[in-house]
């Protein structure tokens, strides 16, 4: 069974910096796109950025030059580096991947538990 795993989440004053990791783990053909995704109390979950097996990231208006995604494939992880942190950043974080497996088998989406990322003096 498939699973995905976030870390690093925590307490940062504004301006701070915070690096989430997320694994997945279990029986994988292949990963396409990876992505992290927040969701604010009283808000809908928004889409934070994402990254393709190859080629460019996407990422939200309001996090763009602050935050990084990256991954690593044959790990299988995806990581977020969030610097110049607001308090707005304030959220629980998802990790999600679109997985194969097995090969004949169409995309599925997969989610992490999250974790939690608040931004405060």
């Amino acid at each position: 069974q498939e699973q995905l795993v976030e870390s690093g989440g925590g307490l940062v004053q504004p301006g701070g910096s915070l690096r989430l990791t997320c694994a997945a783990s279990g029986s994988i053909f292949s990963i396409n796109s990876m992505s992290w995704y927040r969701q604010a109390p009283g808000k809908q979950r928004e889409l934070v950025a994402q990254i393709p097996p190859e080629g460019s990231t996407n990422y939200a208006d309001s996090v763009k030059g602050r935050f990084t995604i990256s991954r690593d494939n044959a790990k299988s992880t995806v990581n977020l580096q969030m610097n110049s942190l607001k308090l707005e950043d304030t959220a629980v974080y998802y990790c999600n991947a679109v997985i194969r497996d097995p090969p004949w088998s169409s995309l599925r989406n997969y989610w992490g538990q999250g974790t939690q990322v608040t931004v405060s003096s």
